[in-house]
């Protein structure tokens, strides 16, 4: 599998261009438009269990959808639901990713999806909690709310980064979550103070919007349900 970005950084779409024959993992009510004969089938991704886990704690959809080219080849286009950047990490088989919640979009059928605990603020709703962890070999398709930063740590180089800010992260960074000056009863209601410690050496993606944000602009303008 291929990709191609375009509309890129404020509205980015993702062209998945597919082999004859060959299948692609799409997350559900992502697809934009296909060429003419692409099948799909949507799968529960690594069995009931996994996906169940996926779904009730990593915040994504139960079922993952499979994309296949026909003996012509074909391709795929996937948009995520916020508007923002893209990014296509290259896995190689050796350096698995963590992605936050609502970021992965797509892969290759040669990436595996699993369920990683990622620190407890997803429990109080808050971003992290289980993340989706991704290895294997292959294109894995991430998205964004707003613009895309790149933080390379070098090794024993550290930075803290809002939870709500956090994209992604290599599996070479080692990570820590803490609260950050707030009192702990606030923080767990809200998920505001939770931030992400990370060491490199290895690479940080963040987004510069926090969906939280969003939600919390929508709800105090009357545009959202109240919890």
């Amino acid at each position: 599998m291929q990709v191609r970005t375009r509309h890129t950084p404020s509205f980015g779409v993702a062209r998945l261009l597919l082999a004859p024959g060959e299948p692609a993992q799409v997350e559900s009510g992502a697809m934009l438009a296909t060429s003419y004969g692409v099948t799909v089938e949507a799968r529960a991704q690594g069995g009931f269990l996994k996906s169940l886990a996926r779904a009730a704690l990593g915040g994504e959809s139960f079922f993952v959808s499979t994309y296949t080219a026909p003996q012509q080849g074909g391709w795929v286009d996937v948009a995520p639901n916020l508007p923002g950047d893209l990014n296509v990490l290259e896995l190689d088989g050796r350096v698995g990713w963590c992605v936050t919640k609502g970021c992965w979009l797509a892969s290759a059928s040669t990436v595996q999806l699993e369920t990683q605990w990622g620190g407890f603020q997803n429990l109080f709703g808050g971003e992290g909690g289980f993340m989706t962890h991704v290895v294997g070999q292959g294109p894995v398709v991430v998205s964004c709310y707003g613009a895309l930063d790149v933080v390379t740590l070098q090794p024993g180089e550290y930075v803290t980064i809002d939870t709500g800010h956090v994209v992604a992260y290599a599996d070479t960074v080692q990570s820590r979550l803490r609260q950050m000056n707030q009192g702990v009863v606030q923080s767990l209601k809200s998920g505001e103070g939770l931030v992400f410690d990370f060491a490199g050496p290895g690479q940080v993606l963040t987004q510069t919007r926090n969906p939280r944000g969003l939600v919390t602009w929508l709800q105090s303008n009357g545009l959202g349900a109240r919890s």
